[in-house]
């Protein structure tokens, strides 16, 4: 994640400011950018914010899953505010169960790896 540190109208870019350094993106290419105020709790992993606001809602009971409140509340350096109901928050807590994923890796893997066996034999 990073901040907008300058703009710079004349040359038609602006820096961005990351941990690692600044970044200079002329106009074009600030499509493939993306706002940070609203953040998935899945790209937000591997990062840290100084406050972090996250709904909790029982009408998106789907996603009330212990795994998903923990890394949403670890992401918080400072501040944390759960806005919904304490119901949701429990269900949340309570729902440890992790739904498989469906990503096809080992097969992939398998497969590059067979073939790669495949070239070596022959």
């Amino acid at each position: 994640m990073g901040t907008i540190a300058a703009v710079h109208h004349a040359e038609s870019h602006f820096t961005v400011r990351y941990d690692v350094g600044e970044i200079q993106y002329s106009f074009p290419e600030a499509d493939q950018l993306a706002p940070a105020y609203a953040v998935t709790v899945h790209k937000s992993q591997g990062s840290e914010f100084p406050a972090v606001v996250m709904p909790v809602l029982s009408q998106h009971y789907m996603m009330l899953q212990r795994n998903l409140l923990y890394t949403g509340i670890t992401r918080a350096k400072k501040l944390m505010i759960l806005v919904g109901s304490r119901k949701a928050v429990s269900m949340a807590v309570r729902n440890a169960v992790r739904e498989p994923r469906h990503s096809l890796l080992i097969e992939r893997l398998n497969e590059v790896f067979n073939n790669a066996m495949r070239r070596r034999m022959s």
